[in-house]
């Protein structure tokens, strides 16, 4: 009797998660990914849907944009920006060989790009943190700080020894950190933390049975600003396994940071604030969207930046139509450093046609991965790239992290998402291009000096691989749309 009330139960619910993939309009890979999973693992398949699966993008983050509260609060911060910020030269320069690319971000993800500003590329975590103590020693007024990862060993206890000065001297103090990326992070740290005067918040906790709720949306965002003034970005969370032999069964991770100070810094804090104020949507006494918190800024170098952000709350995809705009709009090259490159229909084709019309497109990929599935979607693709004459070049020493692109010595990207579906749909993320000629050719000298260090992955290579390789790429492809 309970086992036929189970079954029944088991059926009505596959059913049901079947009509919910149809009705939501997700992509068809997408969409027979799921199915497969729910019918190939009757009940771990549906559990894994209503996780991982559900189109809250659709449903739930709409519903909090409609909300009147936070409906009021977008509106003034459009306002805001609109009144504060507002600067079209570069939109309207019809001459601008990256006019198309500038009008796409401005409207998809409404962050105008800045001139007049110093970019200063991060190689690795000792540099990063060197660069990040120093401007923190700077602060007068505020600091905010928002990771994915959150990790407490040294870094963190450097960080807490500056904090305390700090506070002392006046200084506000914001930790925003991810509820799933930084779950190690203990009470008794944050205690600490608050008890020096410092205000933190988690990003969508675990514990949190809220309406958004769900593991697989995740603030994938490292953002550091400092008196509106001084912002960093890019791949490096706070955790020892940047600067620490042993921190990491993966050795010293290998990534890219930016330090930016000039006008465009108001940008990233305009995404912490956004970030803070959905996560503390109980607090009603704080409103972060005031001048004392966007000071007018003053030019501080000769690169046009611009931030691009995206997340589920976002109506479009921003940063996989940057990363396509960009294949698309070369002449000479594209340089891609990514640990995750599985890419969907839409950048794969662009990668494609890109080399076939004698792009040189050069893609960087580590030997090793944090993740044996993502290991083998990445791998799954290699046939699709290799064919069309994208080369490929295993980054052997560590685990390299970097996300960055360069293209045609004009522009790079650098920032915190991947070249993977999780990046372009389910995770907040944010990239800052370049649009200067001397920070272009430096990141192609790294990527070229990363590239000596690397094995050339040939086609040859790839189809004489063992059967069990082909084997676990298959398998990993099937779930790539969901990964």
């Amino acid at each position: 009797m309970i086992s036929t009330i189970v079954y029944t139960l088991n059926i009505l619910i596959t059913v049901a998660v079947v009509v919910n993939l149809l009705y939501s309009g997700a992509r068809p890979t997408k969409t027979l990914g799921w199915l497969l999973v729910v019918f190939l693992l009757p009940i771990f398949g549906v559990v894994a849907y209503l996780i991982f699966g559900l189109n809250r993008r659709k449903y739930k983050f709409s519903r909090i944009k409609d909300a009147e509260r936070v409906r009021d609060y977008f509106k003034k911060r459009d306002n805001f920006y609109e009144d504060y910020l507002s600067n079209r030269i570069y939109l309207n320069n019809e001459s601008d060989i990256h006019r198309k690319l500038l009008h796409l971000i401005s409207k998809n993800a409404q962050f105008l790009p800045f001139p007049g500003n110093a970019v200063k590329i991060l190689r690795n975590g000792p540099d990063t943190f060197e660069s990040i103590f120093a401007a923190l020693e700077k602060a007068e007024k505020f600091i905010h700080v928002q990771y994915y990862i959150f990790e407490e060993g040294e870094l963190t206890e450097k960080m807490l020894e500056i904090f305390e000065r700090k506070f002392k001297e006046g200084v506000e103090i914001r930790l925003l950190f991810d509820g799933v990326g930084s779950q190690a992070l203990s009470n008794k740290f944050l205690r600490r933390f608050k008890n020096l005067g410092g205000f933190y918040c988690c990003f969508l906790p675990i514990a949190n049975l809220r309406p958004t709720f769900t593991l697989n949306y995740r603030n994938h965002r490292k953002i550091i600003v400092i008196d509106g003034k001084i912002g960093f970005t890019g791949g490096i969370n706070v955790t020892d396994k940047y600067v620490k032999e042993g921190a990491s069964p993966l050795g010293i991770w290998h990534d890219m940071h930016i330090r930016l100070e000039g006008p465009v810094v108001n940008n990233l804090n305009a995404i912490f604030v956004t970030d803070w104020f959905f996560a503390t949507n109980d607090n009603d006494n704080e409103d972060l969207l005031q001048p004392a918190y966007f000071p007018k800024v003053e030019s501080a170098g000769d690169s046009l930046v611009q931030i691009v952000s995206s997340g589920p709350d976002s109506n479009f995809p921003n940063i996989q139509q940057s990363y396509f705009s960009l294949i698309n709009q070369a002449d000479d090259y594209v340089y891609i450093t990514n640990p995750y490159v599985i890419p969907g229909d839409a950048i794969l084709t662009a990668l494609q046609t890109a080399a076939l019309s004698d792009i040189d497109v050069r893609i960087i990929i580590p030997e090793i991965s944090d993740s044996i599935v993502v290991k083998w979607g990445v791998r799954s693709y290699f046939e699709d790239l290799l064919r069309a004459g994208v080369r490929i070049f295993m980054y052997p020493e560590k685990f390299l992290h970097n996300k960055t692109i360069v293209v045609d010595d004009e522009i790079g990207s650098v920032g915190t998402a991947n070249f993977d579906i999780r990046s372009f749909e389910q995770n907040f993320e944010v990239n800052a291009l370049i649009y200067n000629e001397k920070i272009a050719e430096e990141l192609k000298s790294y990527f070229l000096e990363d590239m000596k260090t690397c094995r050339e992955f040939s086609l040859e290579e790839y189809l004489n691989r063992p059967w069990y390789h082909k084997l676990l790429e298959g398998l990993a492809k099937i779930f790539s749309p969901i990964l």
